[in-house]
């Protein structure tokens, strides 16, 4: 389990806006981790360098909000994300909102957890 910082983007819905975003990324070889397109086109985003890519994002006028989330993997089987849910619930610990991935055949997914207090709520649950 890690504290990782989270980029939030508000874009506008126009063909290619989330394209030139990843475009700023990439040419600053950042890596994206972790990423959610919701609407109305909010993008939720976890980086390997999140201050360079919120000063990248930010000269070129995007508006970012910077947070701290919960990144963790959990076993790639079925109940899996039950048992996260659990543990956080148990903890008295709201989540927000949660974006997950894994590849099927691999051991391990990926998750990104919103929650009010990312380091609290961590410890709590023992994540």
């Amino acid at each position: 389990m890690a504290i990782r910082t989270e980029l939030t983007l508000r874009l506008q819905n126009n063909p290619g806006t989330l394209a030139r975003v990843c475009q700023l990324v990439a040419e600053e070889h950042i890596n994206i981790i972790a990423i959610n397109l919701a609407g109305p086109l909010v993008v939720r985003m976890v980086v390997d360098n999140p201050t360079h890519a919120a000063g990248v994002l930010r000269e070129h006028n995007y508006q970012v909000e910077e947070r701290d989330v919960i990144y963790t993997t959990a076993p790639n089987d079925s109940g899996a994300l039950l048992r996260v849910a659990r543990l956080i619930a148990e903890a008295g610990i709201n989540m927000e909102y949660l974006y997950a991935t894994a590849i099927e055949g691999q051991p391990m997914a990926s998750l990104v957890v919103g929650v009010p207090d990312a380091e609290r709520a961590a410890a709590a649950a023992g994540l």
